[in-house]
């Protein structure tokens, strides 16, 4: 459905560092940086990126947004977290777990991004 998504961030080389903590820890590539200074990761199912807003105004978050990456496993989303929180993430919603839902069961785990987007890792339960 998505070709690619693609957030601001008021200082890329600071979400970059971010970014490239948590999805290595799922297994991704470094993004790579173009000539207009945004990052790119590029996968088989389709692209992720971070650039300065055009209009020159601070990058900021949607209120009510999330943008979830798929985990292989709890293991996985359990890794992301961490190098989140070690990379300049910051904790939102509960603890990294298992919730029930009208889908059934998920392993979820939540962060903030520097640049305060909401974004989480998910796992869906067997």
């Amino acid at each position: 459905m998505f070709s690619h998504i693609m957030i601001g961030a008021n200082d890329i080389q600071e979400s970059k560092v971010f970014y490239d903590a948590i999805l290595g820890a799922m297994g991704y590539e470094p993004g790579m940086i173009d000539e207009k200074g945004r990052c790119f990761y590029f996968t088989k199912s389709g692209v992720f990126a971070l650039t300065k807003p055009i209009n020159n105004e601070p990058a900021s978050h949607g209120n009510g947004s999330t943008i979830g990456f798929a985990a292989d496993s709890p293991a996985a989303a359990d890794a992301w977290h961490a190098a989140g929180l070690a990379n300049g993430g910051t904790e939102c919603e509960d603890p990294p777990g298992v919730r029930e839902g009208a889908i059934g069961k998920l392993y979820l785990a939540y962060l903030r991004d520097p640049a305060g987007n909401k974004i989480c890792a998910l796992h869906r339960m067997g």
